[in-house]
């Protein structure tokens, strides 16, 4: 098992690290003899989906690719919620040129990949080089915090495959978890293909057809809710 860089060498502070309030050593409540362990939920590399219900302003309507969960907390990326920004005016903003013939990047839009850190670039991409502040999710996914791979990418050596957001979604331990439990979010193993391949605006639909429903039926039902 990879051991986790996030809150370690991924400059995301505050995220995934141990709660500095908690009493040292403290991991929850003492365990009684006789308890068996509880299994913990992982939903690394997971879309979680928004039910149609959701009327929150932030990640109404969303599809989040989860990067990391565990007992420190979750970190994840909306995949389909766009800014007005390109990655041409991403680049300019940090004194980038993109070399060579790279018309398909320059218009690439810019995700809005969450409420945290909304003033820094983050970037889901395909596996391949090594960047200075990387967590490799699976062999398909990666997750970049550095700017190098942006370096790479003007240079015209980046990532055959890319996603670039401004800011990332976190939820604090059992978070998420309990958002879950009230029917806040629908989750399901990832596919690379709807993170870097599909339509932006075809994502929610292609996310929710993985579970085997048809997303008008979804709609109907939360009407009727």
């Amino acid at each position: 098992m990879k051991k986790s860089k996030i809150g370690k060498t991924l400059p995301v502070p505050g995220l995934l690290q141990e709660d500095p309030l908690a009493p040292a050593g403290a991991t929850g409540p003492a365990a009684t003899e006789g308890d068996s362990p509880v299994p913990q939920l992982n939903l690394a590399n997971h879309f979680l989906i928004a039910m149609p219900s959701m009327q929150d302003p932030v990640f109404g309507g969303t599809v989040v690719y989860v990067c990391e969960h565990n007992e420190n907390g979750v970190l994840g990326v909306v995949i389909n919620k766009p800014t007005d920004m390109t990655m041409q005016v991403l680049f300019e903003r940090i004194d980038l040129t993109l070399e060579g013939d790279q018309d398909s990047a320059v218009d690439q839009p810019v995700m809005f990949g969450g409420p945290v850190q909304d003033d820094r670039g983050f970037v889901l991409h395909t596996p391949g080089q090594r960047y200075s502040s990387s967590l490799t999710v699976t062999e398909e996914v990666a997750f970049t915090t550095s700017i190098d791979v942006l370096e790479a990418v003007a240079s015209g050596d980046g990532p055959p495959r890319m996603l670039v957001s401004i800011g990332y979604s976190g939820w604090s331990p059992g978070q998420l978890e309990d958002e879950i439990g009230r029917n806040g979010w629908l989750t399901v193993g990832a596919d690379p293909e709807i993170l870097f391949g599909v339509p932006i605006d075809q994502r929610y639909t292609a996310a929710i057809r993985l579970l085997g429903i048809d997303p008008l039926m979804l709609a109907s039902e939360a009407g009727h809710a």
